[in-house]
């Protein structure tokens, strides 16, 4: 299901497809304060029907989604216009896949956890030292969620996503124990 954020012609106009409708949902709002007419996908099918019926000037598409991947979409957006900048993101990066995104015709590639200055930089194609100081998240934060990312995909069961993350059971039970760190 997507919806339209904005309805004003003079922001620029950016269609944000992933899976996942928290993190979907969550970026598009915090995007839509940032300026952009968001408009939100939950898959390739979806966001292409956007595309074919309105310009999109921007794009920010995860890999790994049911039916077409993102790479398949970029190639499928970059078709439709052009003039789309288009930016990958994925929780499980490698460079092969990174590489792959560039040449179908994504302007850049992000590993998750992102936030939603890391995607606007990413998608006007402006370094970090031309923005203001953002927060860098801490390193245990993003163990932290990266552990939450693999546990949800396992479907909860620690066993498996300790024998995926390559940890013992016990450890990951520990770090599960603990609260999430701030930042």
């Amino acid at each position: 299901m997507s919806e339209r954020e904005h309805d004003v012609e003079s922001e620029p106009t950016l269609l944000v497809v992933d899976d996942d409708e928290v993190f979907r949902t969550t970026m598009g709002k915090a995007l839509g304060a940032r300026g952009f007419a968001v408009t939100l996908a939950a898959n390739a099918v979806e966001a292409e029907a956007h595309a074919r019926a309105h310009v999109m000037e921007y794009a920010l598409v995860d890999v790994r989604m049911p039916g077409p991947t993102g790479i398949e979409l970029v190639e499928r957006l970059r078709a439709i216009d052009e003039g789309t900048r288009i930016v990958v993101m994925t929780g499980y990066g490698t460079i092969a896949t990174a590489v792959e995104a560039m040449r179908k015709g994504a302007i850049d590639f992000l590993t998750k956890p992102v936030n939603a200055a890391t995607c606007e930089r990413a998608l006007l194609g402006t370094r970090e030292s031309d923005a203001p100081d953002e927060a860098i998240p801490s390193l245990e934060r993003v163990e932290w969620e990266y552990i939450q990312r693999v546990l949800n995909d396992c479907g909860g069961n620690v066993s498996d996503a300790a024998r995926k993350l390559r940890v013992h059971r016990r450890s990951l039970q520990r770090k599960l124990g603990r609260h999430a760190p701030r930042t």
